[in-house]
């Protein structure tokens, strides 16, 4: 579809949210990276600037929550080669956006899905590391800045210890498997993990944070193979964090998130 051709509404038999799609090339590559975002402004056409050098690698999706602010305009995103705009028009936050991306990608038939927000605090130039991860059989490949190779560059301190000290140790002990980063959404899904019934990722009970909780667990407990790979993640220094969790109703809604996620709520009834 050309970038002037009018959007159509996807009808999906998965439990998915309204979305339209916008394609302005066809697929090319075995996997996609999927971008997150809503209202990024600069930070958005920042990175994908960066990320544009990426195509030779991955098809680039661009997944919008409902941005307002023109940095998701059609002809800027065919213009720096992205593949597909996607733009959910059903109820939900990020794991509805999440599942949005999924169901394009897997009806495009791609075999694994990179995962990074659109805020520009990751360097995609770590892209290929979650694509070798996936070519050696990985199926859940976490980011992470606290490992060899791994850099956390101004990470509020409140921020840093919440991951530390609480939030990687209870996803680590559900999961029975060590994670040292898992609220970095710089991550990778095979096909075979997001379409296994055991997961079923594809029901409205994801709609906040859930899914990318739930997935590091539940990838683990069904031995499916899980590994981190070293990101970097760069928050802006004199400007405010770019982050949609905010205050203490923000924070709280992670951690009772967090708390359903490690205590199985979501698991499949098979």
């Amino acid at each position: 579809m050309s970038s002037s051709a009018p959007p159509k509404t996807v009808v999906a038999e998965r439990d998915v949210p309204a979305y339209r799609k916008q394609e302005f090339h066809e697929p090319r590559r075995r996997y996609c990276v999927c971008v997150f975002v809503i209202d990024e402004g600069l930070r958005f056409e920042r990175q994908l600037s960066r990320m544009q050098s990426l195509q030779a690698t991955v098809d680039i999706i661009v997944a919008d929550g409902g941005s307002t602010d023109g940095s998701t305009n059609s002809d800027k995103l065919a213009r720096s080669g992205v593949r597909t705009l996607l733009v959910k028009t059903g109820p939900g936050r990020l794991s509805a956006q999440m599942r949005m991306a999924f169901d394009y990608a897997l009806a495009q038939g791609y075999e694994g899905i990179v995962t990074v927000d659109g805020n520009d605090k990751d360097d995609t130039s770590a892209v290929h590391r979650f694509i070798e991860a996936l070519d050696k059989g990985y199926d859940h490949v976490q980011g992470s800045r606290y490992i060899a190779g791994g850099k956390a560059v101004n990470t509020p301190l409140l921020r840093h210890y919440a991951v530390t000290l609480v939030h990687a140790p209870l996803i680590s002990w559900a999961a029975g498997l060590r994670y040292t980063d898992t609220t970095n959404g710089f991550r990778a899904y095979s096909r075979r993990l997001l379409l296994d019934p055991r997961v079923a990722p594809f029901r409205d009970v994801f709609s906040d944070y859930e899914l990318h909780y739930y997935l590091a667990i539940r990838a683990a407990r069904l031995g499916f193979r899980c590994c981190e790979v070293p990101v970097t993640r760069t928050y802006p220094r004199e400007t405010q964090t770019p982050t949609k969790i905010r205050g203490l109703g923000g924070n709280l809604r992670v951690m009772k998130t967090l708390l359903a996620a490690t205590t199985g709520k979501w698991n499949p009834t098979l």
